[in-house]
């Protein structure tokens, strides 16, 4: 059964690869640079499982609450709460209160990706910190970490980890995912911690899930560093909440123009001359039809003069000269065209407001599992339905400043400023 749902997912996917959500982006025990996208609340429920041995064989779960908020500037603020806690003895379960920071993306640019996390640990009774720097290198994203770790037995002392983890992208939404951490001082109780997973973008929702093994019972940063001898079966299902969906202005939409972006469509690079309405010339007015002529009545008589003698021609002239032709005006310079990329992920416009100069193109590339529109406010440019994975170009003519949304999402706004 598990096989054929797995392979039911599967089939559902598209070929192409782009980035996604979470998941898709990240190890099970490694964050790294995740952020989410401001004005959003996320739940990530992570369940991992154990077997007791013989004869009793009991089945037992420890879960992992993530509650955070996306905040601008690609700041994250949040806690993880897991019910159960192997950092100290009789300790009955965890907390761990931590903001988050990406200040460098691939996404908007950056060359790597850059994340910092700090955050308490009520457990360990401490602070803890990381900082780690991802890679996309074609369909793999690597992701290494460094971690502080307060140390729970021991007030003051600071224990440093290493973790290393990696996706591998199979299309727009399966993944595979694996990662790896140890302390730099373990002890013989502590063992490297590890995991490795599938994880899934469910078509056409903001949701993702994963399948994976690991035996690290729980994610925060001190239980990722430290292993047991146990290996855990679980799961990780993640719960975007849009606040802008329900809070704020949205962009209302006219029915021709809903209806105009659900039909139009969108390839992997759509001209905005596919969509743009041409406009038809007025019409032109017939002719009047000549009236035929009257041959009842009789044609006029007409008297014969004397012929006018012709004037003489005028004496022609020469000259050698050759008339100068007029010089050339020289060709207007054409402004060297430009492509300004930018992408739609985490159901937001990654950079909402962006400056170009006239004649610059700019491209919206679709990293969602479901499909959006960029659809300009004044109706000048309309992208239709932009499925995952797929990209829309429009090129700036003239200047002026040019809002834009998204007409399944109205909350979704962008506006592009055009400079002469």
């Amino acid at each position: 059964m598990f096989v054929r749902t797995v392979a039911a997912i599967a089939l559902l996917a598209a070929p192409q690869i782009a980035g996604a959500q979470s998941l898709l982006d990240r190890s099970p025990n490694v964050s790294g640079d995740w952020v989410g996208a401001s004005g959003t609340l996320y739940f990530h429920f992570v369940h991992r499982f154990r077997v007791s041995g013989a004869p009793e064989r009991k089945v037992s779960n420890v879960p992992t609450f993530l509650v955070g908020a996306g905040l601008p500037k690609r700041f994250f603020a949040g806690f993880n709460y897991s019910t159960n806690s192997t950092l100290t003895p009789n300790f009955p379960n965890e907390w761990e209160v931590f903001g988050r920071w990406a200040p460098l993306s691939e996404d908007l640019g950056a060359p790597v990706e850059v994340g910092g996390q700090v955050g308490y640990n009520n457990a360990a009774d401490g602070v803890d910190g990381e900082v780690s720097i991802a890679k996309r290198l074609g369909i793999a994203r690597l992701i290494v970490a460094g971690r502080a770790l307060s140390d729970p037995l021991e007030d003051g002392n600071v224990k440093f980890a290493i973790a290393g983890g990696a996706t591998l992208r199979l299309n727009q939404y399966v993944a595979l995912a694996g990662d790896i951490a140890s302390l730099a001082d373990r002890d013989s109780a502590e063992k490297v911690s590890w995991s490795a997973g599938l994880h899934v973008a469910i078509p056409l929702t903001p949701h993702t899930f994963s399948l994976h093994a690991s035996n690290a019972p729980v994610s925060t940063l001190q239980g990722a560093s430290r292993g047991t001898s146990d290996v855990r079966f679980g799961f990780e299902f993640t719960i975007p909440l849009t606040l802008r969906r329900y809070f704020g202005n949205r962009e209302e939409s006219s029915p021709d123009t809903a209806v105009s972006a659900a039909v139009v469509p969108v390839d992997t690079a759509v001209e905005s001359k596919a969509v743009e309405t041409a406009v038809a010339p007025p019409p032109v007015s017939p002719e009047p039809e000549a009236k035929p002529a009257d041959t009842t009545r009789a044609a006029p008589v007409v008297t014969p003069s004397a012929p006018t003698p012709a004037a003489p021609a005028p004496a022609r002239t020469t000259t050698s000269e050759k008339p100068k032709p007029a010089p050339a005006k020289p060709a207007p310079a054409k402004r060297p065209s430009s492509v300004r990329r930018t992408t739609i992920k985490n159901i937001s416009y990654l950079q909402p407001r962006i400056t170009v100069s006239v004649g610059t193109t700019v491209e919206w590339s679709n990293s969602d599992p479901l499909p959006h529109t960029v659809t300009a406010s004044d109706r000048s440019f309309n992208s239709g339905l932009i499925q995952p994975g797929k990209t829309y170009r429009h090129t700036f003519t003239k200047a002026g400043t040019f809002n834009y949304y998204c007409v399944p999402h109205p909350f979704m706004k962008g506006a592009i400023v055009v400079t002469p």
